[in-house]
């Protein structure tokens, strides 16, 4: 057998390890276990300790880095950062409790087994680290930004940090090279590391994206570049490389939508190449003949799995106490942060090579890896289950089906359109996007056809990149808006997303007859918009509301309209409304983060208000009335056609909520 194995053909070996990537989840899909167990079980049996088919070489090392730190980067990129400002006394207290308990406790059992303080302070290091190995489980299962994930994730970041600094430390001290002038080179190196990351990083990022245009091969490419270019500088500022890709991941947070299709590009190439590899190259370390020769090894081992679980279990169940988060919340936050790897080894390595750990320890560690790795997608996958379970039995939202109908036109750019719908899609619907283009009977109508066609194509193409499914459909009509609003009627849809051209002007086309028609029908949403930049790479999402607007029957579905634009952008919501509103509007705003409010003392005179106050890259949106409405005033027209014509470099979009419900999305009685 060892004249044919490990198998060094580089095709065959990659065949292997795909097929591997294809079956173990599917397999394991059977038993109810999560799929990552699979492939570190197969490292395992295919390693170079077990069967030797495989060798651990420098194309499983490679890939199995890229693999950690890209599960790094994806959980800061995924952060909820709305949901992290409002926990962040949450991830503070989490990050402090994980890191203090494992690192006491753990210390206290090393001196038992005969370790040296430094030894020891090393040793707990270890366990007070950890890994978002089972990550991906809640993406898969929708839980992400659930508070006690984003408390979980945020949290990593402070435990990782404080103890890679307490490895940095101790090999310091054991090398007899501490002094004062380390501790200050140290802070200075490692704060002005984490400044040029989350302060230049977004800059650039907004100026890369702006210049290519769209051209998504590129942008996912300097995504890449990025994230380890800023890892492959931490060891400059003490680090290590998993602290940089999570910050890489925050300074990007903001800048890449959760729906888009970057976003879906760059998740689907960390789940089906990096981060299996790093799983299969996590189990091929494990040596089980060490615990065969040396019973030492065994107490070693066994106290190090033990400690750690323990530890971070009294850790995650005190935050269950003290932040009041159900048991299943608890479970997941344990699992998310038992799992050890990169810093654990970091740690192991370093001990090793500077004489303060043995081989006992070393293999007692990889155990800990193993032991950890096991039971972590385990709980998270099965607790999390839950979660979203609870989740669906408590939507936040309407719960009427939601179907988004977008209007394209040749003169207009199609692809904007779209990433609005994209971005005010329901989490998890299955229901397509339905890109619509209407065609008058006119004398070059064969034309018309012809490129309506090409629009929808391409359309449908981009949507499909996102994993959105889309329904495409061109309709001959008299004119624009009975085509629009015959198309909606026959496929039901909720929201309508429609533009104008800039070759009429802003009085005609967004607010004239066209628009007059359209709102003549009460029972869907109506949203008209004019993009002249890239929405993702504003700040602020200003919102306008007019006296009365909060008692309009459809304001709650506006709520739900606006807390997804600003979750999927990364926008900080600015609110515009009278003071006697506010007393009213708070309570409407408890599912979003506290907005900033703004007093717009005379109705009339906001646009002069807002040029002093809204820079040209953000988003204002109007809450649009229909006549006859309760906040429907003469005066709103006029309002409306200032607002279009003062702000022609700003992003404007005009949201007018259903004010009756269609009958034709009412199932009937059986």
């Amino acid at each position: 057998m060892t004249e044919f194995f490990p198998i060094t053909n580089p095709v065959i070996v990659f065949a292997l390890v795909a097929s591997l990537i294809l079956l173990c989840p599917l397999l394991l899909a059977r038993y109810r276990l999560p799929g990552m167990l699979g492939l570190l079980f197969a490292g395992a049996l295919l390693g170079p300790n077990a069967l030797h088919v495989l060798a651990r070489d420098q194309s499983f090392i490679l890939f199995g880095t890229v693999g950690l730190l890209y599960i790094m980067f994806i959980a800061a990129l995924e952060i909820d950062m709305q949901q992290l400002k409002r926990s962040k006394s949450h991830t503070l207290l989490f990050g402090l409790l994980t890191f203090a308990i494992p690192q006491a406790t753990g210390t206290a059992i090393a001196l038992l087994l005969g370790f040296d303080w430094l030894a020891a302070i090393l040793l707990a290091s270890m366990f007070a680290s950890h890994t978002l190995l089972a990550y991906p489980i809640t993406s898969r299962l929708g839980i992400s930004r659930n508070p006690a994930v984003t408390t979980a994730v945020g949290g990593t970041i402070i435990t990782d940090t404080l103890a890679l600094l307490v490895l940095a430390v101790i090999a310091t001290m054991a090398k007899g090279e501490l002094s004062e002038h380390y501790w200050l080179q140290l802070g200075v190196s490692l704060s002005l590391y984490i400044l040029v990351i989350l302060l230049l990083l977004p800059k650039l990022a907004r100026w890369f994206f702006r210049s290519v245009g769209g051209d998504g091969v590129a942008e996912f490419v300097f995504v890449l570049a990025m994230v380890f270019i800023c890892a492959s500088f931490s060891h400059l500022a003490g680090a290590e490389p998993i602290i940089g890709a999570f910050l890489a991941g925050l300074a990007l947070n903001r800048i890449i939508p959760h729906h888009s299709t970057l976003m879906n590009r760059l998740q689907f190439t960390g789940e089906a190449i990096f981060i299996p590899f790093f799983l299969l190259s996590v189990g091929m370390l494990l040596d089980v003949s060490i615990f065969l020769a040396s019973p030492r090894a065994w107490v070693v081992a066994l106290a190090m799995v033990g400690t750690v679980i323990l530890t971070k279990w009294a850790a995650a169940e005190l935050c269950r106490l003290l932040l009041g988060y159900s048991r299943p919340q608890a479970r997941v936050l344990f699992g998310l942060s038992v799992a050890q790897a990169a810093a654990t080894l970091a740690a192991t390595m370093v001990g090793y090579e500077i004489g303060l750990f043995d081989e006992a320890v070393v293999n007692g560690a990889i155990l800990m890896i193993l032991v950890t790795c096991f039971l972590a997608p385990w709980l998270v996958d099965r607790y999390g289950r839950k979660i979203a379970l609870t989740q669906q039995q408590q939507p936040e939202e309407s719960s009427t089906e939601q179907r988004i109908m977008v209007a394209l036109s040749p003169e207009q750019a199609a692809e904007s359109f779209l990433q609005l719908a994209k971005w005010l899609r329901q989490p998890g619907s299955l229901q397509p996007v339905y890109p619509m283009t209407i065609v008058e009977e006119r004398n070059s109508q064969e034309v018309k056809l012809k490129s309506a066609e090409q629009l929808l194509a391409a359309a449908v193409n981009y949507l499909a990149a996102a994993d959105i499914p889309a329904q495409a459909k061109t309709r001959i009509d008299l004119n624009i808006s009975d085509g629009i609003l015959r198309a909606r009627r026959e496929l039901r849809a909720t929201e309508v997303i429609v533009g104008w051209s800039e070759h009429s002007s802003a009085s005609e086309l967004l607010f004239g007859s066209m628009l007059s028609r359209l709102l003549a029908d009460r029972s869907y949403t109506l949203l008209v918009k004019r993009q002249v930049a890239p929405l993702q790479h504003g700040r602020k999402l200003c919102w306008l509301l007019p006296p009365n607007a909060e008692l309009e029957a459809g304001f709650a579905e506006a709520i739900v309209l606006i807390k997804r634009l600003c979750q999927q952008l990364g926008l900080t919501l600015q609110v515009y409304c009278q003071q006697e509103q506010q007393a009213r509007l708070k309570p409407r705003f408890k599912t979003l983060p506290e907005p900033e409010w703004q007093l717009a003392a005379d109705w009339l005179q906001l646009p002069e208000q807002l040029q002093q106050q809204t820079p040209a890259g953000d988003l204002l949106v109007l809450y649009g009335v229909r006549k006859g409405g309760l906040a429907w005033t003469p005066a709103l027209p006029d309002l409306q056609n200032q607002l279009a014509s003062q702000f022609p470099a700003t992003n404007l979009l005009v949201i007018y909520p259903a004010e009756i419900q269609d009958t034709s999305l009412t199932l009937p009685a059986a």
